[in-house]
């Protein structure tokens, strides 16, 4: 924990969990399941679950719902698969939903 402080956090909107640092921000001009999102390159204190292929606006994609490791509210997926070759860049990536994730140290 001591390597985040100053850090620009974002943390779970319900329990404040810390999940992920603006640094490892890839992109702010994603879709969620429920509005805007932000693809991440990491995260942290969460768990995953089971892999399942979806249809994603940018096609199919294997993904594992991401959740919470503190109260398991749902924040978003991790790409682990991407069958077009235009989108493989997202593999390992995050998806936090913007309304499951708060700013803390800003």
């Amino acid at each position: 924990m001591a390597g985040l402080i100053g850090s620009r956090i974002y943390s779970c909107f319900k329990c404040g969990n810390h999940v992920s640092l603006h640094d490892d921000i890839i992109s702010k001009h994603f879709q969620g399941g429920n509005g805007r999102a932000f693809l991440f390159s990491q995260a942290m204190n969460i768990s995953l679950g089971p892999k399942e292929d979806r249809r994603l606006i940018t096609g199919v994609h294997t993904v594992a719902d991401v959740y919470c490791s503190d109260c398991e509210e749902p924040l978003g997926w991790k790409y682990i698969r991407a069958y077009e070759e235009a989108q493989k860049y997202k593999e390992g990536k995050f998806i936090l939903e913007k309304f499951k994730i708060v700013t803390e140290n800003w």
